[in-house]
């Protein structure tokens, strides 16, 4: 397996195959490890990190669960291959930064992925499709746990698992979902979730994670604090009120669609529309006509594209995906111009 066969898959979490997968695109674990005895990697010298690298990977060989992997120095991949991987979410923006004696382990189906020597040693992730908090975490704790087999984690019987970040201290735990929630943001609602959850040891971010703002009313909603709480607390907490939210977001759907038929089917029809016909077109645009897309198939008004083939284009439509799939760097424009005639491509009926 090699990195550019990635290009020619369909992540797993992009499927639409899980639960809610209506409102909810995915749901993504990770814990933040640490090697007892090394250096934490703001600490250390690249004799350290080199070490801790070396024991992490010995390590992952050993694992049963990710014997099908594939593993990547981060220092020898190019900067294009970097972003392909943020766009694919396999690894955070922070790992492409200081890249000596970093790397990257990725399961075949693109379910688990490793960061190795970011902020904290390690970084296990576990991403999947649809609202599926539970079973995320049942495979990230088996991944955990199986590791620890082969190399021991800096713990402290008070403070739980030791971190570079305080609020990451304790389970080491984050676990968020990607929500799709157009109408909440239509009528306004998405300030007054964003305030309950804040209150509830939640937080919201936009469609590129964290610093980010929401595009195209993609919101992704995860815990702030793993310290003091236990890990079913924090999915329990979770789940219970992304839940909520997800029925507010269906209800609202059906409610104004009933009440605004017409003008909801304009936005969306307005928007298929551009999409279909557009010659040069941006990622923000595109976003925002996506979110209609994926709506209108929802309430049924578009019958001939999948949520998956839109997940699918909101994944392709990236910059750095638009390159590999091009073979070569290109402009802003260029991209542009590529970016139109993708998405004629995969969403025009043949």
């Amino acid at each position: 397996m090699k990195l550019n066969d990635f290009l020619c898959k369909k992540s797993e979490w992009l499927k639409a195959s899980g639960p809610k997968s209506n409102v909810a695109i995915s749901t993504r674990a990770r814990v933040a490890r640490n090697v007892a005895g090394h250096l934490y990697f703001n600490r250390a010298d690249n004799t350290e990190r080199k070490r801790t690298l070396q024991t992490l990977v010995s390590a992952v060989k050993k694992t049963k669960m990710l014997k099908k992997s594939l593993y990547l120095p981060i220092n020898d991949l190019s900067k294009l291959d970097r972003n392909f991987l943020v766009e694919r979410q396999l690894m955070s923006r922070e790992h492409m930064v200081d890249v000596e004696h970093k790397g990257l382990v990725v399961e075949e189906n693109e379910i688990v992925s490793l960061m190795l020597n970011e902020e904290d040693h390690l970084r296990i992730q576990v991403i999947q499709s649809g609202f599926s908090i539970m079973d995320t975490w049942r495979i990230l704790d088996e991944i955990d746990t199986e590791l620890a087999n082969y190399v021991s984690f800096d713990y402290s019987d008070k403070f739980g698992y030791l971190t570079s970040c305080p609020t990451n201290t304790g389970t080491g735990l984050r676990a968020s979902v990607m929500l799709h929630l157009p109408i909440l943001s239509m009528t306004g609602q998405i300030e007054n979730v964003f305030n309950a959850i804040s209150k509830l040891g939640l937080t919201m971010r936009g469609f590129y994670g964290e610093d980010t703002e929401a595009a195209g009313d993609f919101f992704q909603i995860s815990n702030q604090v793993a310290l003091g709480h236990s890990e079913m607390d924090v999915l329990d907490n979770l789940e219970r009120i992304l839940n909520k939210i997800i029925i507010r977001e269906e209800a609202s759907r059906k409610e104004l669609f009933l009440k605004k038929k017409e003008e909801i089917s304009d936005r969306i029809f307005r928007s298929y529309g551009t999409l279909k016909s557009a010659r040069i077109i941006t990622s923000s645009e595109t976003i925002k006509l996506l979110s209609s897309i994926r709506l209108g198939i929802d309430l049924g008004l578009i019958k001939d594209i999948s949520i998956e083939k839109v997940n699918e284009v909101l994944l392709c439509m990236q910059p750095a995906h638009l390159q590999k799939i091009n073979g070569r760097e290109i402009s802003p424009y260029e991209r542009d111009v590529k970016r139109a005639d993708l998405i004629r491509e995969k969403l025009v009926k043949k």
